[in-house]
């Protein structure tokens, strides 16, 4: 965790050597997963999330964003819809920390200094690298943690954001990752277990996803930017 808070301030401090328009602020929300265990609903947070929020505000469409997230995910078959899932009956308990970065992109212009209330939805995407509990089934069918491990994943955010008063933006937001490991459930271990196929269960040619679903609050500062040279 150490390494994630490291980048991030290091983004801040890159930005503000080239001052222009930057908010900072926090995420508050839910997380739910997608994956080999429990229900398969795109969007039913059942776990807290929250972390911060960094944008450096380079254009009146676009922003550098930068973020770090902690969520908690669970999933349990006896929740699932699907009779073969109930009687099968695993559940599994992971943790996430996340460091995200890259562009976010208004449908509209949204202009901090026009001296008028702005809202606008936007989209955001990039790379996310994040660590969890690399997860196995035991014998007894209990899904335990073993080890730490980490993968990569592309986010792929939908929101609107509206500005309030001045100095303050506040934003309603969806975002999916979708990674590249198949063991936040536990469904397909890493770290030295690859090769045990008799640990494997589910659809192993599927990757899991997870899901935040919150409001962002951030606070603006620095001085009215140019845009005329990007």
């Amino acid at each position: 965790m150490r390494h994630f808070a490291a980048v991030f301030f290091w983004m801040l401090l890159v930005g503000i050597g080239h001052a222009q328009t930057f908010e900072i602020g926090g995420f508050l929300g839910g997380s739910n997963y997608i994956g080999d265990i429990g229900k398969t609903n795109y969007i039913a947070p059942n776990n807290l999330a929250f972390g911060g929020v960094f944008k450096w505000n380079r254009s009146a469409r676009h922003s550098f964003r930068g973020s770090i997230v902690l969520a908690n995910i669970e999933g349990n078959d006896g929740d699932s819809p699907e009779t073969r899932r109930k009687e099968r009956g695993y559940s599994f308990k992971n943790s996430i920390a996340e460091v995200s970065a890259g562009i976010e992109y208004t449908f509209w212009e949204f202009n901090l200094h026009s001296g008028y209330p702005q809202t606008s939805p936007y989209l955001y995407t990039g790379v996310t690298y994040f660590i969890y509990n690399a997860l196995y089934k035991g014998a007894d069918n209990i899904i335990r943690d073993y080890d730490t491990a980490g993968s990569f994943a592309i986010p792929m955010v939908v929101g609107v954001k509206t500005s309030i008063g001045s100095h303050f933006v506040l934003g309603m937001e969806i975002g999916a990752r979708y990674t590249f490991t198949d063991d936040l459930d536990g469904s397909y271990p890493v770290n030295g277990l690859e090769d045990e196929e008799t640990l494997r269960f589910g659809n192993i040619n599927s990757d899991d996803w997870y899901v935040f679903t919150g409001v962002t609050l951030t606070v603006t500062f620095g001085r009215q930017p140019c845009y005329c040279n990007f």
